[in-house]
């Protein structure tokens, strides 16, 4: 018991450190360094950094997260995001509401290349929001819609969130790539809908766009083949059985080169450039995991996660009451921090409960139907008061909008995705279809 204070007590320094600002790599590696001398002496820590560094970057699972952010890079200077939400645009626009769904679908598509959030909405607002201010969207609807669309690609696969956590708790990447799928379309269609709706509700926050004849959009579906092409090769490799993950996002990486030079996107000093803003990215999510691997050693030598495991199992509450508590706890960090951080400080404490619960699943499925789970429930994390990054980012795109409306409009959204969590798990078999089907 005593050592699960001491791990309690890091915890809580470590969430003092955060709300100080400290980068959360850091501060995982303080507390988790200093949890480990105070439970073992400096001794046995000194000997674990001989090693433990090599050991966690050695791993040839997260050769993958470098080539997928250079795929996104690369597919952020080729000019996909611009072809996408035309191809969307021709086909919606003359809706009421239109424009909107154009932009939630090429945040859709270009999520499936880029595999980022963040890059999602900051590469969308830049191309769709001019579009959205011409046909006079309101600001909340404008914003709204694009924060929500922006999530759309830490789910729909390739996702580095979706990696990681894979990694954390041993999974199958390609196995929670095929789960993945049919969420982020369900998150797709209920973003689709929402607009409907909010139209329907308010017809002059959504004016009608421009209709475009078929030859438009015949030319705009022809513009979009090759991101179309490549986004089949590397998503449909993969579960084939082509190549693997890395092998999978080496391609893509190539192929986003390809697209980016040939459109004329790409010279040598923007190849160097994207080489050195994903060499950055990549540190920084390793310096995380760094820290999170001292952490989480802390928090095993304390014997913290089997304690709170033990003490959910002997409790009276049901495993799907115990699970709710957990999502309502990632609705509250969502609202201080952003998602990688959430997986790196939950996970490895709330799997083992989890694990040790009984929802009628095997093992496996489990953990499958959990990672999922925690995936759409970060994502909300993203467009949620008051520090939503997705809002942010969209927000200072739109000079013209308040914060505040920005995150009105947002709300709908959050609805939408509220009503899929429930609907995730209250039926397991919508997540694990595809994985059953091609294994």
């Amino acid at each position: 018991m005593m050592a699960s204070g001491a791990a309690v007590l890091g915890l809580g320094i470590l969430l003092v450190l955060l709300v100080l600002r400290v980068p959360l790599g850091p501060a995982m590696l303080l507390v988790g360094m200093g949890g480990y001398i105070a439970l073992a002496g400096p001794e046995p820590l000194l000997n674990y950094m001989k090693t433990g560094a090599y050991w966690r970057f050695a791993s040839y699972d997260f050769s993958v997260i470098p080539m997928f952010l250079l795929m996104g890079q690369l597919a952020v200077r080729s000019g996909m995001s611009t072809r996408l939400f035309d191809a969307a645009n021709v086909f919606l626009g003359h809706r009421r509401g239109g424009v909107a769904m154009a932009a939630v679908g090429g945040c859709a598509a270009f999520g499936a290349i880029c595999g980022s959030s963040l890059a999602t909405a900051g590469t969308m607002s830049r191309v769709a929001y001019p579009e959205l201010q011409r046909y006079r969207y309101s600001g909340a609807l404008a914003t709204g819609s694009l924060a929500a669309g922006g999530t759309l690609g830490i789910l729909i696969p390739p996702s580095v969130v979706l990696i990681i956590y894979a990694v954390a708790v041993q999974a199958n990447i390609v196995t929670m790539f095929e789960a993945a799928l049919i969420p982020g379309l369900i998150a797709l269609a209920g973003y689709l809908l929402t607009i409907a709706i909010y139209v329907r509700i308010s017809p002059s926050a959504g004016p009608v766009g421009r209709r475009f004849d078929w030859s438009e959009r015949l030319q705009a579906l022809l513009e979009t083949w090759p991101m179309i092409a490549l986004f089949l090769l590397v998503i449909g490799g993969i579960y084939i059985g082509w190549f693997n993950p890395t092998e999978a996002a080496a391609i893509g990486a190539f192929g986003a080169a390809l697209l980016a030079w040939l459109r004329g996107g790409l010279d040598r000093e923007g190849l160097i450039e994207s080489v050195l803003e994903v060499a950055q990215a990549t540190a920084m999510i390793f310096i995380i995991l760094l820290g999170a691997d001292f952490l989480n050693i802390f928090l095993a030598l304390a014997g913290f996660p089997a304690w709170v495991a033990e003490q959910a199992a002997n409790s009276s509450l049901s495993p799907y009451l115990i699970l709710t508590c957990m999502i309502l706890f990632y609705f509250v960090l969502g609202c201080f921090m952003d998602s990688l951080a959430m997986i790196f400080l939950t996970v490895p404490v709330f799997w083992p409960i989890i694990a040790g619960l009984d929802f009628g699943l095997p093992p496996g499925d489990l953990q499958i139907w959990f990672g999922i789970i925690v995936l759409v429930v970060v994502e909300l994390g993203l467009i949620t008061p008051p520090v939503g990054l997705n809002v942010l980012i969209i927000n200072a795109a739109a000079p013209g909008v308040t914060l505040r409306e920005t995150f009105i409009g947002t709300l709908p959204f959050l609805c939408s995705e509220i009503l899929r969590v429930v609907l995730l798990v209250l039926f397991p078999p919508i997540i694990l279809f595809l994985p059953h089907l091609l294994n």
